[in-house]
């Protein structure tokens, strides 16, 4: 049997190790679709954050005794197993961040204003999410670059034709989203960092709703910055991950400034140490890089292929089945979609959804999803979203469709 198989054969048994989900909402057993703002964690996770509180905690890169050691040693193999995850070139590429808005505020101050001046460009989306907007807006008003936005179609898909009219010798960045948190659709990123690249431009991918899901490899994108979130792959809240290319890391600046990021420190002059360490100023949250770590072994001895196979057989499956009610709308029907999937029903508007819903004990998201631009787009205030994720099942489709039915009857 392959591993594609057991995992589906099982999935009853994959989601034993989420003890969250076995709880009962208003009397109901919990139906969690919202994995795309906060996925949960599986009790090896929960277990290895015990454990390091109870048994392991102390300060990192200071100190000489065995539980500083320890815990250094422990921090520092997270770092190589998330190297590893997405086939970083070395672990020094990898800098621990509080989450992916933090990882991109640090590419705008440490790269941006470094390399940016008036006149430049930036490119972004429709599609993305606030955190991929307002640091580059900041940014353009701070030096006078100018921000440039790629037009998104009907079935929510980038305008591939209108980015390559953007592109030119003034673009310095290209910061994209790998998949939209709002309308699920999956970007072509190799052909956008190649097409970029082909122009000089650097390349930020924002990976918060694709590194959780799908096999990742930077290597092969050839990107030049990749961001994501522990929370939203099985992991810790407050941590998050900026991939970045050696050569970038070692020209840029220090973002922050304080206690682990230096060599020498004097009132004439400081020196800074070198990468990752320049980056990660002050104690880090070791708990959580190290609860991270054992996020990526609990997906890893699944296998990213797997869950992204059975995630996409899911999305299909509820597609299909979300059709069947009356007066549904989707907003992103793209082919390339991952498990986000957003969508309204006539008359009744997506927060009232979301409240009724809870009700038989589905959670699910409503509003703007942080992404504003996308509902001005669509001419919505807000849609509700239902995120898939590896502990979902047919199942928990079908309560969400029979539930949906019961709201509608409310309003009839």
């Amino acid at each position: 049997m392959s591993q594609k198989q057991s995992f589906k054969k099982d999935i009853e048994s994959a989601r034993r190790d989420f003890p969250v989900l076995s709880q009962l909402i208003n009397g109901c057993p919990l139906t969690y679709l919202d994995s795309g703002a906060s996925a949960q964690m599986p009790q090896s996770v929960v277990e290895r954050l015990n454990n390091y509180h109870a048994k392991e905690h102390a300060n990192i890169h200071r100190g000489v005794y065995q539980l500083s050691e320890r815990a250094t040693q422990e921090y520092e193999d997270a770092r190589k197993k998330i190297s590893e995850f997405l086939n970083a070139r070395k672990a020094e590429e990898i800098i621990f961040t509080r989450g992916t808005t933090n990882a991109i505020n640090l590419v705008a101050n440490s790269f941006g204003r470094e390399f940016f001046k008036a006149g430049d460009e930036i490119i972004i989306s429709y599609m993305e999410h606030h955190s991929n907007i307002v640091p580059w807006q900041m940014l353009c008003e701070q030096l006078g670059t100018k921000l440039k936005v790629v037009p998104i179609s009907d079935v929510g898909e980038l305008d591939m034709s209108v980015f390559g009219e953007l592109l030119n010798e003034r673009t310095k960045l290209v910061a994209i989203t790998h998949v939209s948190n709002v309308l699920g659709t999956v970007n072509p990123v190799n052909e956008i960092t190649a097409m970029a690249h082909d122009c000089g431009a650097k390349v930020l991918i924002d990976g918060a709703q694709s590194a959780p899901h799908m096999p990742v490899d930077v290597q092969d994108i050839d990107c030049d910055f990749y961001v994501f979130s522990g929370h939203k792959m099985c992991g810790p809240t407050g941590i998050g991950v900026l991939y970045a290319k050696m050569d970038l890391l070692n020209r840029m600046r220090p973002y922050e400034g304080g206690g682990d990021m230096i060599l020498s420190v004097s009132f004439d002059k400081t020196l800074y140490a070198e990468v990752p360490a320049k980056f990660e100023a002050g104690t880090p949250p070791i708990a959580a890089a190290i609860g991270l770590g054992s996020a990526v072994d609990y997906l890893n001895n699944i296998g990213m292929s797997v869950i992204h196979e059975y995630e996409q057989s899911l999305t299909k499956y509820a597609m299909d089945s979300l059709r069947e009610v009356s007066d549904l709308k989707f907003f992103g029907t793209s082919p390339t979609k991952s498990g986000v999937i957003s969508f309204n029903v006539k008359g009744i508007h997506a927060h009232d959804m979301g409240t009724l819903l809870n009700d038989y004990g589905v959670a699910v998201r409503t509003g703007h999803h942080c992404a504003q631009p996308v509902m001005e787009r669509y001419k919505v205030p807000a849609t509700t979203r239902a995120s898939l994720y590896l502990y979902n099942t047919r199942d928990d489709i079908d309560v969400l469709v029979e539930s949906i039915r019961k709201v509608q009857k409310l309003f009839n």
